[in-house]
């Protein structure tokens, strides 16, 4: 009866020892499949960071400057050249006359500019990074509405959910 109870026992402990090389193999599979899914939401992630988050932060930067650089002459001004910084009064410039567009697709002439990588103004063949367009509306007899919308040129992942940045201001006769 001792042999039975020893062999018994000696069963017993055999077959809580440990994990088999099968076993494990399994375990090491399941964790590369959680693991596999884990990564591709980092990579969501980090190009939703990158598009929302930086791209869209200098967008809005940008548009303001435009609307800061536009915000500054007077009402009346008809012929500074805002395409270029600091502005310069050429005489062939739009100043703040009515026109232009916030379609960045079809840019209007004197209502928009490029900047490169670093936010300095570039010419359109130019290899450049953001674009803004500008629109001036008579709102009232002495009131004008301006607009600025800034887009840069390429997001990261979604080609097609490129961030964007619309300032919009009244300017007013006599300020």
């Amino acid at each position: 009866m001792k042999r039975q109870n020893g062999f018994h026992m000696l069963k017993n402990q055999k077959s809580q020892t440990g994990m088999s090389l099968v076993e494990t193999m399994i375990a090491l599979g399941l964790l590369l499949v959680v693991a596999a899914g884990v990564l591709s939401l980092g990579g969501i992630a980090l190009a939703t960071t990158e598009n929302q988050g930086h791209l869209a932060a200098r967008t809005a930067e940008y548009a303001q400057d435009k609307m800061e650089q536009l915000l500054v002459l007077r009402y009346l001004d008809i012929q500074t050249d805002t395409t270029v910084f600091p502005s310069v009064i050429t005489g062939a410039g739009t100043g703040l006359t009515p026109g232009g567009s916030l379609n960045p697709n079809a840019p209007v002439a004197g209502y928009s500019d490029y900047l490169d990588t670093f936010g300095n103004v570039v010419g359109a063949g130019a290899n450049w990074e953001y674009i803004r367009v500008w629109q001036i509306t008579q709102a009232a007899p002495n009131l004008k509405n301006v607009s600025v919308l800034s887009r840069v040129r390429a997001g990261v992942g979604q080609p097609q959910l490129l961030p964007q940045s619309t300032v919009v201001a009244l300017k007013s006769n006599p300020f």
